[in-house]
C-alpha cells in the first residue's frame, strides 16, 4: 500500500471517536466482519490504526478505499461542516430527464478530470438515496490535497444540491459546472441559507420540516406552562385570554412541531437618511447607511417561537424573523424600496 494511502488512513482512524470506531468502520464496508471481530477496539488509537493499516494492506486497500471512509466518517459528522445551498433549474417547458446513477457519476467524474488534471473523485449513496460527492483538488503541478476536501450531497431529480465550504476559490465556478451537466440542468444558483445542520436545511427546502421532526403532543409549550406555574394565583384568571392568544398566534407562525435547527439568521440594512430639516451631515450623505444584524442561537427558529411565550417579545413577531422556512433563507438584504 502506498505510503500516502496509508498515512491518510492513519489521520482518518485518528479523528474518529473511539465509541463510533466500530460502526464507521463496518457502514464503511472494506474489512470483513471477521476482521472486524478481531480488532481491540479498547486499545489507544494510535495502536488500533497500525493494527487497520495491516489489514488494508493485505487487501491492497487504494486512495479510493480512504475517500470512502472519509465520505462515511463525514456522513455521521456533517455538523462539523457549514452547509451551503445551491438550487439549479433547466430551461422553460424541458422535461425531466430519467436519472442514470453511473451515468452521472461518469459524466461529473470526466468534467472535472478534463479541466484539472490532478483531481480525486469519489462516490456514495446514502439511504436516502442521496449522492454523496467527495472531490479532493490538486492544481496541474500538485497532487489533491486528501485533508480539504469539499462535499457535494445531491438527491437526484430534485434542483438541490448541498455544498460544504471549499477551501479554493478558484474551483468553485468548475464544481457548478459539472454539477450541472451531470445532472442535466442549465443554471444554478446559490440560496441565501446556509446552516451546519444540513438535515435542517434538507427539510426547509424539501419542506418536510413538518413531517421529518417529531410533533409534540403537548398543547401548551413547556415555556409557557412553567410560566404558568410560576405566576401568582391572584393574576392568572387576568392573564388567561392574553396567554391564550399568545399561544394561538404562536402556533399559528411556527405550528406544533420542532423547528428546522439553524444557528444564526443575518440581516443587512441599507437605507438613507430622510429628513425635513434642510442641512446637516447626514442630509447631504450621498453613501447609504449600512448596519448588520445577526441573530444566533444552537436553534434560533425554537429560540424565536419561545420569545412571546415567555414574555420577551410581542406576537406575534415580525415576519422579518418568522418566514425563515418559508422564504428558505437565513441571509437577508433589506433596502430601500
Amino acid at each position: 500500500m502506498d505510503e500516502n494511502v496509508a498515512e491518510f488512513l492513519r489521520r482518518s482512524i485518528l479523528k474518529i471517536p473511539l465509541c463510533e470506531m466500530k460502526t464507521i468502520l463496518k457502514a464503511w464496508d472494506f474489512l470483513s466482519e471477521d476482521q472486524l471481530q478481531t480488532i481491540n477496539f479498547r486499545q489507544k488509537k494510535e495502536f488500533l490504526a497500525q493494527e487497520v493499516i495491516l489489514m488494508c494492506e493485505g487487501k491492497s486497500a487504494s486512495l479510493d478505499d480512504m475517500a470512502l471512509l472519509d465520505i462515511v466518517y463525514t456522513q455521521a459528522h456533517r455538523h462539523q461542516k457549514l452547509w451551503s445551498v445551491f438550487q439549479m433549474s433547466k430551461e422553460p417547458g424541458e422535461d425531466v430527464d430519467f436519472f442514470d446513477m453511473k451515468q452521472f457519476q461518469s459524466s461529473f467524474k470526466k468534467i472535472l478530470q478534463r479541466a484539472l488534471k490532478n483531481v480525486t473523485v469519489s462516490f456514495r449513496v446514502d439511504g436516502k438515496n442521496a449522492v454523496w460527492i467527495r472531490v479532493a483538488w490538486g492544481t496541474q503541478y500538485s497532487r489533491p490535497n486528501q485533508y480539504k476536501p469539499t462535499f457535494v450531497v445531491y438527491y437526484p431529480q430534485t434542483p438541490y444540491a448541498f455544498i460544504s465550504a471549499s477551501h479554493l476559490k478558484s474551483t468553485v465556478p468548475l464544481l457548478h459546472q459539472a454539477l450541472k451537466v451531470a445532472s442535466k440542468h442549465h443554471q444554478i444558483v446559490q440560496m441565501d441559507l446556509r446552516s451546519r445542520h444540513l438535515d435542517s436545511l434538507q427539510a426547509i427546502v424539501f419542506r418536510e420540516y413538518d413531517q421529518t421532526f417529531e410533533s409534540h403532543n403537548s398543547t401548551m409549550p413547556l415555556q409557557e406552562e412553567t410560566l404558568a406555574m410560576n405566576l401568582d394565583s391572584n393574576i392568572i384568571h387576568e392573564n388567561t385570554e392574553e396567554r391564550e392568544r399568545i399561544q394561538r398566534v404562536t402556533q399559528e407562525t411556527f405550528g406544533t412541531y420542532p423547528q428546522p435547527q439553524l444557528e444564526f439568521a443575518q440581516y443587512k440594512l441599507e437605507t438613507r437618511f430622510k429628513s425635513d430639516i434642510n442641512g446637516g451631515i447626514l442630509a447631504d450623505r450621498k453613501e447609504p447607511l449600512r448596519c448588520l444584524v445577526k441573530f444566533s442561537s444552537p436553534n434560533l427558529l425554537e429560540a424565536l417561537k419561545s420569545l412571546a411565550p415567555a414574555g420577551i417579545a410581542d406576537a406575534p413577531l415580525s415576519p422579518l424573523l418568522t418566514c425563515i422556512p418559508s422564504k428558505k433563507m437565513n441571509y437577508f438584504r433589506i433596502r430601500d424600496k
